[in-house]
């Protein structure tokens, strides 16, 4: 049995190792494009197009199954990992970290589309977004606001684009820690957080240090996704599952091997 594990998280990256430390013979994918971590089982950068599609790669490879633990909001990839195993004939399972959870002091407010983004942001003037790659229509858009004076855009990937005067650029990966998040957020004057519901602890600080200070925050709202034929939000309920699906049938043909 090989399984391909659809990654590019910090979660992605711990399946990964746990199984193939147990035996399992894993494949791990991400896209490459903020950095390529350092994994035991064999790595595939860079998607399916260079081998001429998923479904190419699964029967080329002899995949038996999928295992999608890539970002929640990586709607394109869950959807074709989905459709694909389907066509394939063989199981794609997922997990996605729990989303965050509202607390007494959060001013949250959900968006759906950047329409419903734009019209969220009227009274704002200097927003933090921490959403990820946005295209240069929608920040531009976003400055057109009548109440936009400003606004601080962080992501892990340098912009493809050039950026007005007033838009500030910050790369930076998480984890982030409550401090640095608290002086950002006072030093830069951010009145509006724009963020998406990504679930985990590495860029939960920002919205910590929103509700210290009263900051309201805009959260994308997770897309809706196919379902998978099992679905998972804790890690380890993920990881015993797999080993107990798929680790048996290694233990099987290794107590083969050693009888023959």
């Amino acid at each position: 049995m090989k399984i391909l594990l659809l990654g590019g998280t910090a979660d992605g990256r711990r399946l990964a190792d746990a199984l193939h430390k147990n035996g399992l013979s894993v494949t791990y994918s991400l896209a490459g494009l903020v950095r390529v971590p350092k994994v035991d089982c064999q790595l595939v950068v860079g998607g399916f197009t260079q081998f001429g599609g998923l479904a190419n790669y699964l029967r080329d490879n002899q995949i038996g199954a999928i295992l999608d633990v890539t970002h929640p909001y990586a709607q394109t990839m869950s959807s074709k990992a989905v459709d694909t195993a389907r066509v394939v004939g063989i199981p794609c399972w997922r997990f996605h970290r729990p989303a965050w959870q509202q607390k007494d002091g959060d001013v949250w407010r959900n968006y759906q589309t950047d329409d419903d983004l734009l019209a969220q942001l009227d009274g704002f003037h200097v927003p933090l977004l921490s959403a990820g790659q946005m295209s240069e229509v929608l920040l531009t858009r976003i400055l057109q606001r009548p109440s936009v004076e400003r606004m601080v855009w962080r992501t892990a990937v340098e912009p493809k684009f050039a950026l007005p005067d007033n838009i500030d650029w910050i790369k930076a990966i998480g984890p982030f820690t409550l401090a640095d998040e608290r002086h950002l957020l006072s030093e830069q004057g951010i009145d509006v957080i724009v963020s998406k519901n990504s679930g985990g602890s590495a860029t939960y600080s920002k919205l910590e240090a929103a509700r210290e200070l009263s900051i309201p925050v805009l959260l994308h709202s997770r897309p809706t996704l196919p379902a998978a034929d099992r679905e998972f939000s804790d890690i380890q309920d993920c990881l015993q599952a797999c080993l107990a699906a798929w680790g048996n049938t290694h233990s099987k043909n290794q107590q083969k091997d050693s009888q023959q």
